[in-house]
């Protein structure tokens, strides 16, 4: 499986170590920049760059990552096609998976170690999507807007 990840300052020395892992782990990692780290970079370019590899590539995932991972997942979801998720833990990890078909994983490498983020990317990758017909529903209600600017109806509405 093909993994795209991006990131900032913050993010660069623990998006090393995952690239490290994942080439282990025999994932196909291609890293969307920084290349070198730069103190005062903006995170947007290379998030962004991730993102819309993962958007091209069908069966790919992603990951991002800065020092809270919040501007990180908000810069991903911009992208046309993507649902990224804030992991904060190996349960939300899984359930961004499980329930909501994340395709990248935004992580804040000021929040967690090193070894709880290697737990929470081991879990994203590793969990498939449910495919229940309720979880189903909510991300075509999702992609739907995405493609008309269209709301979601409210039940009961017409």
């Amino acid at each position: 499986m093909r993994v795209f990840l991006g990131s900032d300052h913050a993010g660069f020395e623990l998006k090393s170590v995952l690239l490290s892992w994942l080439s282990e782990a025999g994932y196909e990692a291609e890293d969307c920049g920084p290349t070198a780290y730069v103190g005062d970079d903006d995170y947007p370019p290379y998030v962004m760059r991730a993102a819309a590899a993962v958007a091209a590539t069908p069966g790919s995932l992603g990951i991002v990552i800065g020092g809270s991972g919040n501007g990180e997942q908000m810069a991903a979801n911009k992208i046309g096609g993507i649902r990224a998720a804030l992991a904060w833990s190996e349960e939300t990890a899984r359930l961004a998976r499980l329930h909501n078909d994340a395709n990248v994983l935004s992580l804040g490498a000021r929040m967690h170690t090193a070894q709880q983020a290697l737990a929470f990317t081991r879990v994203f990758l590793e969990t498939p999507f449910s495919q229940e017909s309720r979880h189903v529903r909510r991300i075509h209600m999702i992609s739907g807007y995405e493609a008309t600017g269209v709301l979601p109806l409210v039940p009961g509405e017409s």
